[in-house]
């Protein structure tokens, strides 16, 4: 594998900044292209990209993490709490995992999507259309066992102490 030497000669605590950079990079290039689409062809249009390209996006971070981790096919709770942890995600926004019994809650405690809409004066992003794609498709890409249920996403939001929630339930078989 050829690497950049130039990573190479950081320090850990440079990497571990440098990746926030990245994932910062990351969250503004989709936000980016979101409103350019947005602004020209209104939001369902939008939201229609958003959901195609998330349905695939998400499966291909999904299975890079679940080899980066070395997870079996069916990584169970323990398994997608590890995955989401690590994604881009993990790194720019609040988040909190909780495992009880069969089921694994996620919730977004801040959002930057949510945030600089909000400092552009612009209307939130109706992520959980999007979400109960994004979510539910690398949770079953983690686990196929997995069924994913939204508990709060704008423009349901249903708790005002999260941006968003989401309760992932491990199925027997």
């Amino acid at each position: 594998m050829n690497r950049n030497q130039a990573l190479q000669a950081l320090s850990r605590e440079q990497l571990i900044e440098l990746l926030g950079i990245y994932a910062k990079n990351w969250l503004a290039a989709d936000g980016v292209w979101f409103q350019s689409v947005e602004k020209k062809f209104g939001m369902a249009e939008a939201m229609f990209h958003d959901v195609a390209i998330w349905r695939k996006f998400t499966v291909i971070e999904a299975r890079r993490l679940k080899e980066f981790l070395h997870l079996p096919e069916r990584a169970g709770l323990e398994g997608l709490a590890k995955a989401l942890s690590l994604r881009f995600y993990a790194n720019i926004n609040k988040d909190e995992i909780r495992i009880e019994g069969n089921t694994l809650t996620y919730r977004a405690i801040d959002c930057r999507v949510q945030t600089a809409r909000r400092r552009q004066g612009m209307e939130f992003h109706p992520c959980k259309e999007v979400g109960l794609v994004e979510y539910g498709e690398f949770a079953r890409t983690i686990d196929d066992r997995f069924t994913c249920e939204c508990l709060s996403c704008y423009p349901d939001i249903r708790d005002e102490s999260c941006c968003c929630g989401w309760k992932f339930t491990l199925r027997e078989g």
